[in-house]
């Protein structure tokens, strides 16, 4: 995956960083990326499947998971749409590609749903705005 255990802290970290600084840039100084309540909407979708792959005996994750991890992906696209705001930070983070990689595996998916919090905390660290 293009996270791992030991990156997915400081690649959340530099996603938020890139986008801030090139908001600034754009923006005469001011912060204006995706806010944190778009971000929470999509970590909410990403928890409630995370409850269930939580829950699962087994390394590889069912059919029914799986169905919805790909129904995430969709869901996340879907608001890339609605928002070039939200798209600019679904890309920079590479959050399709990482949903992706995912490919049935428990392990994979609780480290892309702990990666999407990090980039939560990071957004609100470097001034992420509420709407």
């Amino acid at each position: 995956m293009r996270i791992n255990e030991s990156t997915y802290v400081d690649a959340a970290e530099k996603v938020i960083i890139e986008l801030v600084e090139e908001s600034k840039r754009k923006n005469r100084g001011k912060i204006n990326i995706v806010t944190t309540s778009k971000i929470r909407n999509l970590l909410a979708m990403t928890a409630d499947i995370y409850n269930q792959v939580l829950t699962s005996q087994k390394e590889n994750l069912n059919e029914d998971l799986n169905g919805r991890i790909e129904y995430l992906r969709v869901r996340f696209m879907y608001e890339c749409g609605r928002e070039p705001k939200v798209n600019e930070f679904v890309q920079k983070a590479q959050i399709l590609d990482i949903l992706k990689e995912i490919k049935q595996s428990k392990k994979n998916y609780l480290l892309f749903s702990r990666y999407m919090e990090a980039l939560i905390a990071f957004h609100r660290y470097y001034g992420g705005r509420d709407e």
